[in-house]
């Protein structure tokens, strides 16, 4: 094991030999250690050969970062078995988001997505003008892919596909999502947002890029990668879009700065530390959604590195009891089951969280 690999998981307390779970130890915290359970962020932090990257190249944070694009890029490029024509990079992937946005915008008419799903980068849209259409989610709140398509008008300029979806933690099955862009009107966009998808064992809808130019797919490293404070992302479309996508960028491609692009070189070499936190993320995840049925919460089945769950039939104020316990969770999604999300942190953040509720 690399010098490097041994002081991250001295710093994160897992102390492993391999990866499996059986050598990983909890995580430990001072009694007012506060607990981010939120944002639904890498509670590991970011892989080792991205910090040793963020440290040795420190001292060029002077210089811009043109030289470096390319190589992301083509690293991007080859992960993804696409050409490099089809990548665009973005300061995160909701830069991403607002790029599409705004170029849905340029002629006006409707977006659709779906109610509740990931929306706080379509103020943009909004207030371009833009009218937004929500659709329900499904009886088992995953995203009705029927009713969305049978809300596309010759006035939408824009479906909005949240795969898996945040806040649900729900998936759609790859043959109905592929029958569905197959299904969307050439002149109407679908941007499929896949943050969450390394959670899962399913393939990307990356591979349909050339058969539908109207298909934008928007990737992140803010999540199993661990560098949302790096803020990275990129688009991966058809080589057309990606132009035109790039038009709305002051600059293509030089929003992101030199040393996340080389963290993001780095964090693709690690492949051992995405199986790592994809396993420890299962196993904290499956104990959270036990110990929370336990206490009689519905929760829905997640593909994600986050729980929905119902508060319904929670007995007293469970965010007053977050607040005593100095953890930080979000709010309630959907009224009516009292909807709310719980981010999937270290194991000894969840059984600090499952203490505080019980």
């Amino acid at each position: 094991m690399s010098t490097n690999r041994r002081f991250w998981l001295k710093q994160v307390g897992l102390g492993i030999a391999g990866i499996g779970l059986s050598g990983f130890k909890s995580v430990a915290f001072p009694d007012n250690a506060v607990i981010l359970l939120r944002s639904n962020e890498n509670p590991y932090g970011p892989s080792p050969l991205a910090l040793k990257a963020f440290a040795e190249h420190l001292k060029i944070s002077n210089r811009y970062n043109w030289e470096v694009s390319p190589q992301l890029i083509s690293a991007i490029s080859k992960k993804n078995q696409v050409n490099e024509e089809n990548i665009l990079l973005g300061a995160g992937s909701t830069e991403i988001l607002d790029l599409v946005g705004k170029y849905a915008a340029l002629e006006k008419g409707d977006y659709i997505i779906a109610e509740p799903s990931f929306d706080y980068w379509t103020v943009v849209m909004d207030n371009l003008g833009l009218t937004k259409i929500k659709v329900p989610l499904s009886a088992d709140k995953k995203l009705d892919l029927h009713a969305m398509q049978q809300k596309i008008s010759p006035a939408t300029k824009l479906v909005y596909i949240c795969n898996p979806n945040n806040p649900t933690g729900t998936i759609c099955e790859r043959a109905s999502l592929e029958k569905f862009i197959a299904a969307v009107p050439s002149k109407t966009l679908i941007l499929v947002d896949e943050a969450y998808l390394e959670f899962t064992q399913q393939q990307s809808i990356i591979p349909l890029i050339n058969d539908y130019p109207n298909l934008v797919v928007a990737k992140t490293f803010s999540k199993i990668y661990g560098l949302a404070g790096a803020r990275i992302g990129y688009a991966v479309a058809h080589t057309a879009m990606i132009k035109q996508l790039a038009n709305l960028q002051s600059s293509a491609n030089m929003s992101v700065s030199i040393l996340s692009k080389l963290a993001a070189i780095a964090s693709l070499k690690d492949d051992k530390f995405v199986s790592a936190c994809y396993a420890l993320n299962e196993n904290a995840k499956k104990y959270t959604i036990d110990e929370l049925q336990k206490l009689n919460l519905s929760c829905i089945p997640s593909s994600t590195n986050f729980i929905y769950f119902s508060l319904a039939n929670f007995k007293g104020d469970y965010f007053q009891k977050l607040t005593d316990n100095n953890i930080q969770g979000t709010r309630i999604y959907e009224e009516q089951g009292k909807w709310t999300r719980i981010t999937v942190g270290t194991m000894e953040e969840m059984k600090r969280f499952v203490q505080a509720i019980q």
